[in-house]
């Protein structure tokens, strides 16, 4: 990179702090009640704020109306491991992705720059990407729309969690209406508005993320190189924003693995009976994480064929020089063959040839939908025990050993 380029960063207010995270009305008021700071901090903070806002007041109201523990609904509060996946470790793991995201997507746009593919000319053009990804992503109507939503959504939702035929902790039928109980009140519209507005807050900024990756494919001429040792001609760096990601994930498959933990152990479903819809979710998180890195295989694609192009003609004027002098006879007399320094060169070119021909299409791997499936999947291994017990686990396990 130039040192004009450099120079130029450093001092410019978007790509050196970059975020998807310090912005937005939700963070200023966060800032306000110091829950936040400039660098994404205080996150253990918020986490306590959060699970005091959404699961201790249900605790202490299930408490108050009997409904706590015990055989006086079909479905207690301590025995819902729905609601313990979601509020206990799904929220929790929303809020602990800001940090990591923080730290993380920040380095990645900064690469952009530091590997040299965008500077000069077109710097300016990625400046103006990063600049619109702020201004969208510090939307007052965008927060305010997903709030709402959240809240009249959560009221639509709330009628399908309300018709029952047994007697919860949270609502009970009563002559074909349901009575709601002051923790059903609170978990209703205070506990799950506060998770969807979290969670629909952060596909928002995955939206803002897909349009800036898709505004520096379509719009910033990049300085891509098929020879780069990465294979994807300079762009591998951006499969760490999947990686990123990987806390968003595991909050929605905690959520997810409470959802059939409840129904397995409430209801008598067996963990097979769901494994199209597991295999749906996987997909759907794996997608989530890597479609947007998919807005350069017409860059990747461009870059792999002028290299095929311009290497192949290279290649053809070497071999031709090297047959002239080694086959045609025409080396020097006195050039002995025995480790002739050609050799080494030729199989360099052919090294780099097939580092041109390999260049991928995407810029991430095999090893990284291997990566985010395992951990995107990790919440759902708990849920193998119920299909074998825990003592034949243990017993099959040492087995393999004794």
């Amino acid at each position: 990179m130039h040192a004009v380029d450099a120079n130029r960063v450093a001092g410019m207010k978007d790509p050196g702090e970059f975020s998807l995270v310090l912005g937005g009305p939700l963070y200023q008021l966060m800032r306000k009640a110091r829950l936040e700071d400039d660098a994404a901090g205080l996150v253990r903070r918020r986490v306590v704020v959060m699970v005091l806002l959404a699961w201790l007041p249900l605790l202490l109201l299930s408490m108050a109306e009997g409904h706590a523990w015990g055989e006086s609904r079909s479905l207690s509060f301590l025995a819902d491991i729905e609601m313990h996946a979601r509020l206990l470790l799904a929220l929790p793991l929303l809020v602990v992705a800001e940090i990591v995201v923080h730290q993380r997507m920040r380095p990645v746009v900064r690469q952009f720059v530091d590997r040299g593919l965008v500077g000069g000319a077109t710097l300016p053009g990625f400046e103006a990407a990063i600049a619109s990804a702020m201004r969208l992503r510090n939307s007052v109507s965008a927060e305010v729309g997903l709030l709402l939503f959240a809240i009249f959504g959560g009221y639509t939702l709330g009628q399908h969690y309300l018709t029952l035929s047994v007697s919860t902790w949270y609502a009970a039928p009563v002559d074909g209406d349901f009575s709601i109980t002051a923790a059903g009140y609170w978990y209703l519209f205070v506990s799950l508005t506060a998770f969807r507005f979290l969670l629909f807050r952060w596909y928002f900024r995955l939206l803002v993320w897909y349009r800036f990756l898709w505004q520096v494919a379509r719009r910033v001429p990049l300085r891509l190189n098929a020879l780069h040792p990465d294979g994807a001609a300079g762009l591998g760096f951006l499969s760490g924003s999947a990686f990123a990601l990987q806390p968003l994930l595991l909050a929605q498959t905690v959520a997810l693995s409470g959802i059939l933990a409840g129904k397995i152990l409430q209801e008598g479903a067996t963990l097979p009976q769901f494994k199209l819809e597991i295999a749906a979710w996987m997909l759907f998180l794996i997608v989530l994480a890597l479609a947007p890195l998919t807005f350069f295989v017409v860059r990747l694609a461009d870059a792999k064929r002028a290299a095929m192009r311009e290497y192949g003609l290279l290649g053809s004027r070497y071999v031709a020089e090297f047959r002239r002098k080694w086959i045609a006879g025409k080396a020097a007399p006195n050039e002995n063959l025995l480790g002739a320094a050609d050799i080494q060169s030729l199989a360099d070119l052919s090294a780099s040839f097939d580092v041109v021909r390999n260049t991928s299409l995407v810029p991430f791997g095999r090893s990284t939908i291997v990566r985010l499936v395992i951990v995107a999947a990790l919440p759902l291994a708990p849920l193998a025990l119920t299909m074998v017990p825990l003592d034949q686990l243990i017993d099959r396990a040492l087995a393999v050993f004794f």
